[in-house]
């Protein structure tokens, strides 16, 4: 399959590492003009230097917020491929979880991303083309006793995916969320090492990790994130044209489940 996105421009929020930045380089890749989305433009700055090459554009702005939005869309007006990758996650105890951790988890991994697709499917629309993905996670399906409000607010994705593939019915502008599973991000080698002999080398040290952790998982590994950008440049590309109001996963067999 050729997947040719020459000629599209896409942002992937909260792409300066991990998951956005493989997806980031996969769509460029494919030969789209991707917008490379941090918090500051010193991350932003390193993360297009680590890149393989490609067509990329600086857009710092913490899209958590209204004034973010606003200078993400001073820098690209109309992007055809929107990646809602921005998230945060922790482990609090679900009784001392306060309002404003629900407020903060809502803003960040919901709102922002209600409100770029506010800001870009009209355009969309109107070109009578477009792509709009959420990246979920399958803590949406199998919520986590020790990180309920992540689990939550990934779930509501799920919804805002559903709901916004409504809105965009017949207008060639599809919108699918991503479940992605336990993946190979910054800083879970550590994590793993915490929990496994420390001697095991890595694929060793993961296996043991899934096996006695996360036994669900039917791929028995983590989830590289070029993996995960794999299904998502696929989704947004021409050939997914019938894919849309999907909740898709790229979980390894983690959700014991046939629908999410």
């Amino acid at each position: 399959m050729r997947l040719d996105l020459s000629g599209r421009t896409a942002l992937v929020t909260g792409s300066t590492q991990g998951i956005g930045q493989a997806i980031a380089a996969g769509l460029a890749a494919a030969g789209a003009r991707v917008g490379i989305n941090g918090r500051s433009r010193d991350s932003v700055d390193r993360a297009i230097a680590a890149l393989p090459a490609g067509d990329y554009v600086a857009v710092p702005a913490d899209v958590a917020t209204p004034e973010g939005a606003d200078a993400v869309r001073d820098v690209l007006p109309d992007v055809d491929i929107l990646i809602n990758n921005l998230g945060i996650f922790g482990s609090r105890p679900a009784l001392e979880i306060t309002d404003d951790e629900w407020r903060r988890y809502f803003e960040v991994n919901v709102l922002a991303a209600v409100r770029l697709t506010r800001q870009y499917l009209p355009g969309m629309r109107e070109r009578g083309w477009g792509r709009i993905q959420y990246i979920a996670s399958d803590s949406a399906v199998v919520i986590p006793a020790e990180m309920i409000h992540y689990g939550v607010s990934k779930t509501a994705l799920l919804a805002v995916a559903r709901g916004f593939a409504k809105e965009a019915a017949g207008s060639g502008v599809t919108v699918n969320s991503v479940i992605a599973g336990p993946t190979h991000t910054g800083g879970v080698e550590d994590f793993v090492y915490e929990l496994v002999d420390k001697s095991l080398p890595w694929d060793e040290a993961q296996r043991e990790f899934m096996r006695r952790h996360r036994p669900q998982s039917l791929l028995q590994r983590l989830i590289e994130p070029a993996e995960i950008a794999n299904l998502v440049v696929y989704l947004s590309s021409p050939l997914a044209s019938a894919t849309t109001g999907g909740a898709v996963r790229v979980d390894g067999g983690y959700v014991d489940a046939i629908l999410p």
